[in-house]
């Protein structure tokens, strides 16, 4: 018989962290996260996305063994500002018994239909800047820690549900020999000259730090029209500052800024921490956190996690001086291998970006919707 628990505790909370540990103890491509930081995630104290928004959280068992959890979730910063009724669940994991993943799904359900909302969502998080997206192929390809990894079953028990597709994602790899110099190195000088553009370059994070919060507007106003673009608040860029960079290479982060100093571009690259995150098996503490800092010096493949124009500048050739700055930072490296994370698949202004450099889609996902009345 199935039983399903809410989250009420620290001792339910990191069951329902560990729970997929279970689901994928024999799979070689899952990713585990950090066991530490999805914990801080769901505390209330420490993420201030809960200041906008709610989760109730809920795992499945039977015979006493944790089989399924999921978050269902309310951003009411969509829900109030921009006349979005979604109701969001992510973090959705379950062994492949169609009973434990309809009876989590009936949890969100219930939510959504006693807060009047009109649809539920899902796999999404909070905001842009969380996992989206069900895994529809690449089943063989191991995943990364900015993205959902799972097993080819999870899309039938959606379908089976219910469920239609809402939005489609694609992410793509590509070799760094790809990149033909030629490409952006003359034109980049043009550019700067032309728009009075300087390049930014940094080797310690806090010399990041005076224009991260310019960053994150920039980031808000480029993504504002993509159709689940939720805003990054004021107090939400103190937390993803300290969450986020301090995995990020300094000299893997691109500014251009104009004549004044405004930031008119930026890009973030992460190195690539799969191999050091599967071993770790989700523990920073005792030797997790060296195999973090070594994969941070010595990886060979990369993620180009944001990147960012202003409305402005775009189409006017920015993206050629980033690049001609990762080509430079890329050589001295040697890196080997460049991956993107996932991206609308209709997003045709991303896709001429990246052209040149003939990516392939390595892994595609979807989110899913079902009516709540």
């Amino acid at each position: 018989m199935i039983q399903i628990q809410k989250v009420t505790n620290k001792a339910l909370l990191k069951t329902f962290v560990k729970v997929p540990f279970g689901i994928y103890k024999n799979s070689k491509y899952w990713v585990p996260p950090i066991i530490s930081q999805e914990m801080k995630t769901f505390d209330v104290n420490e993420n201030p996305i809960f200041k906008n928004a709610e989760a109730t959280l809920f795992i499945a068992y039977i015979n006493k063994k944790p089989v399924g959890r999921i978050a269902a979730i309310i951003n009411w910063l969509e829900v109030n500002d921009q006349k979005v009724n979604k109701m969001r669940f992510g973090w959705f994991d379950f062994i492949d018994n169609e009973e434990v993943s309809k009876a989590l799904l009936n949890e969100v359900y219930k939510i959504g239909a006693q807060n009047n909302l009109e649809f539920m969502e899902g796999p999404v998080g909070f905001s842009n800047l969380d996992k989206v997206g069900v895994m529809t192929s690449g089943f063989n390809q191991v995943g990364n820690m900015v993205a959902w990894y799972n097993h080819e079953y999870y899309i039938k028990h959606y379908k089976s549900y219910g469920f239609i597709t809402e939005k489609k994602y694609e992410e793509n790899k590509f070799p760094f020999s790809n990149v033909d110099p030629n490409l952006f190195l003359k034109i980049q000088d043009l550019i700067k000259k032309r728009y009075q553009l300087k390049a930014l370059k940094f080797t310690k994070t806090e010399e990041v730090m005076p224009y991260a919060d310019k960053m994150f507007d920039l980031f808000n106003e480029t993504y504002k029209d993509l159709s689940s673009f939720v805003q990054i608040t004021e107090i939400q860029k103190a937390y993803f500052k300290k969450k986020f960079l301090s995995f990020i290479n300094p000299e893997y982060i691109k500014f251009v800024v104009d004549k004044n100093d405004d930031l008119i571009a930026f890009a973030i690259v992460m190195p690539r921490f799969a191999e050091a995150l599967q071993k770790m098996r989700g523990r920073l503490f005792p030797f997790g956190f060296l195999k973090i800092l070594k994969a941070k010096k010595n990886s060979k493949d990369v993620m180009f996690y944001l990147i960012g124009v202003h409305k402005d500048y775009q189409n006017k050739g920015v993206t050629a001086v980033i690049f001609n700055e990762y080509f430079n930072t890329f050589s001295e490296k040697d890196i080997q291998m460049c991956y993107r994370t996932a991206e609308l698949a209709d997003n045709e202004a991303i896709k001429k970006i990246w052209k040149h450099f003939d990516p392939k889609v390595y892994i595609t996902r979807e989110t899913l919707r079902k009516s709540l009345h």
